[in-house]
């Protein structure tokens, strides 16, 4: 009997420390099998520090066109209107000059010919006219409202008048605003010129005869002297 006891717990023993054993051989694997599980990468090198690409710096400015010295002067001023002539082509008589109408009725045309059509017709006997040029047997005559046209020679008249252009024009006995009111002209009255002072022209009209004011009449000019 104590010798099956002492070899149970011989046995026994074993048994445990086989167990030990066992245990140990279990947790060392464990621990293996955990280092040998997944694998953790090794650390990934950090990228060489790379700057910021720099911007493109902004291209230089083309220089400026250079211009040359003619351009950069002033412009050169249009060309002038060429002068009128100061004489008649067909009669050498100074241009302008005034004269007046011969006839009752004188047509005013477009152009220096019968072929032309008429513009206008003057019908004031006696009016004062102004010759501006001269083609052949025709005459360019304007009126003191600037209106006419070509007037044949032959419808003209050497003789000055003159027509009043302002509303009442006194008319008085001696080219003075002192001497006796002889008259007051209405706008438009035409009168011959029988004289003329540097300020003042003395005029026949069918109401008598006295001095008017050249700034009160077309059909003289402002520096002209009538004997």
């Amino acid at each position: 009997m104590k010798g099956g006891r002492g070899a149970e717990r011989r046995r026994g023993g074993r048994i445990a420390t086989l167990a030990v054993l066992v245990a140990l051989v279990s947790v060392v694997s464990l621990g293996m099998a955990g280092a040998q599980g997944v694998p953790i990468p090794p650390p990934r090198p950090a990228p060489p520090s790379e700057s910021p690409p720099e911007a493109p710096a902004d291209p230089l400015p083309e220089p400026a066109p250079q211009i040359p010295a003619e351009a950069i002067a002033s412009p050169e001023p249009p060309p002038a209107e060429p002068a009128r002539p100061t004489r008649g082509a067909v009669t050498n008589l100074p241009l302008p000059r005034f004269v007046s109408l011969k006839t009752a009725e004188g047509n005013a045309r477009r152009g220096p010919s019968l072929a032309h059509r008429i513009d206008w017709v003057f019908t004031r006997p006696g009016m004062p006219l102004r010759i501006t040029a001269e083609y052949e047997n025709w005459r360019r005559v304007e009126d003191a409202d600037g209106i006419g046209g070509w007037v044949h020679y032959a419808l003209l008249s050497g003789t000055r008048s003159a027509v009043v252009i302002v509303p009442m024009a006194d008319m008085r006995a001696e080219g003075s605003e002192a001497s006796r009111l002889l008259a007051r002209l209405e706008a438009g009255v035409i009168g011959r010129i029988l004289s003329c002072a540097p300020d003042w022209c003395r005029i026949a009209t069918d109401g008598g005869r006295g001095w008017v004011r050249k700034t009160a009449l077309w059909g003289v000019a402002a520096d002209e002297l009538i004997d």
